[in-house]
């Protein structure tokens, strides 16, 4: 990982010195705008408004625009004037318990690594932070802005959250809200009921990004001029339940029922082969009847045996001996008119 920011952490009248480093990394599938007949990249042009001159990066700079159409231009020169003592310094202003902070507040997330000889009073604020039990919020700037963040311990690592202002969070103004919308108890019994039987714990391995999946494949069939696999169609269960309680009690039978059915599933299956393993026992008296058959059979494989001595001495002499071994009758008959 490269770094992004130096500075120091100020706990106090003790100074830590510490390198910034992104904690996320962005995977989604990136696409370039492309002439649809060729292929060809599409490109931008940094032209002046005024005078149509072509700009290289180093000839723009930022400007504000006044209410009255003027502009005020700023340069890098002129941030880095700017009076910030938070621009290399993260200042800690306070210590809160973590469940107070809205989790809408949370921007980007960074880890925090010791610079140089910095790692004793590092582990200090780590180790005094996890054994509170609490989160230091602080200020910094990254990136020609200042931020609130929280910083915390994770896996024995100083991790960031850039915050945003309370006045950047907006209020949701719906109509809904001020709206008398009433449920009925049955109905508030059942969704709890619902969404304790779908309770478990947080295990974010276990999720996938189906649709960053399925354009990887489309990708490679792309590439490899095969064909795209389809998703397998979902099954219609009918139509959609209006009523709600209907809706909720057939969502709690799903959740809690999966176990129950596949049980019921297996229960005719282990009886009906027991009742199939059980039937011999159950006509014990019908073994004998069972048994001869097997008898002849095995008499009629050990005939051929019997003769195939008298195979290489006479062809003729086992045809006849295999006749009568067999019982033909009508064939002989056919031996002595013909004689």
């Amino acid at each position: 990982m490269r770094s992004i920011w130096r500075g120091a952490v100020s706990f106090g009248l003790v100074s830590i010195g510490v390198k910034l480093y992104s904690a996320t990394e962005d995977k989604d599938i990136r696409f370039h705008q492309v002439h649809a007949a060729d292929g060809g990249r599409v490109k931008y042009r940094r032209v002046c408004s005024i005078d149509g001159e072509e700009l290289e990066y180093a000839d723009i700079a930022k400007g504000y625009e006044l209410p009255s159409g003027e502009v005020v231009i700023l340069t890098d020169a002129d941030f880095d004037e700017l009076p910030l003592s938070t621009r290399r310094e993260i200042e800690v202003l306070e210590f809160v318990d973590q469940g107070e902070i809205d989790p809408i507040m949370f921007e980007k997330t960074y880890y925090l690594e010791p610079d140089g000889p910095a790692a004793r009073p590092y582990v200090l604020l780590r180790d005094a932070l996890e054994n509170a039990g609490q989160v230091a919020i602080t200020k910094i700037a990254l990136r020609q802005r200042e931020s609130l963040a929280a910083l915390r311990v994770r896996d024995g690592v100083l991790v960031l959250h850039t915050m945003r202002w309370p006045d950047e969070i907006r209020r949701p103004d719906f109509g809904f809200l001020d709206e008398d919308i009433s449920v009925r108890p049955q109905e508030l019994t059942m969704a709890e009921a619902l969404i304790g039987s779908m309770t478990t714990g947080f295990d974010p391995s276990q999720f996938t990004d189906d649709y960053r999946e399925a354009m990887t494949a489309l990708l490679e069939a792309k590439q490899s001029g095969g064909e795209v696999a389809q998703p397998a169609e979902v099954p219609d269960e009918g139509a959609a339940v209006v009523d709600l309680m209907s809706a909720l009690r057939r969502s709690v039978e799903r959740a809690r029922g999966g176990a129950a059915d596949d049980g019921a599933a297996e229960a005719p299956a282990t009886k009906a082969t027991s009742a199939r393993k059980a039937a011999p026992r159950k006509t014990a008296d019908d073994e004998p009847v069972e048994k001869a058959p097997a008898k002849k059979a095995a008499a009629k494989k050990a005939a051929p045996k019997k003769a195939a001595p008298e195979k290489a001495v006479a062809g003729p002499a086992k045809k006849t001996t295999a006749r009568a071994a067999g019982g033909d009758k009508p064939p002989a008959k056919r031996a002595r008119r013909s004689a």
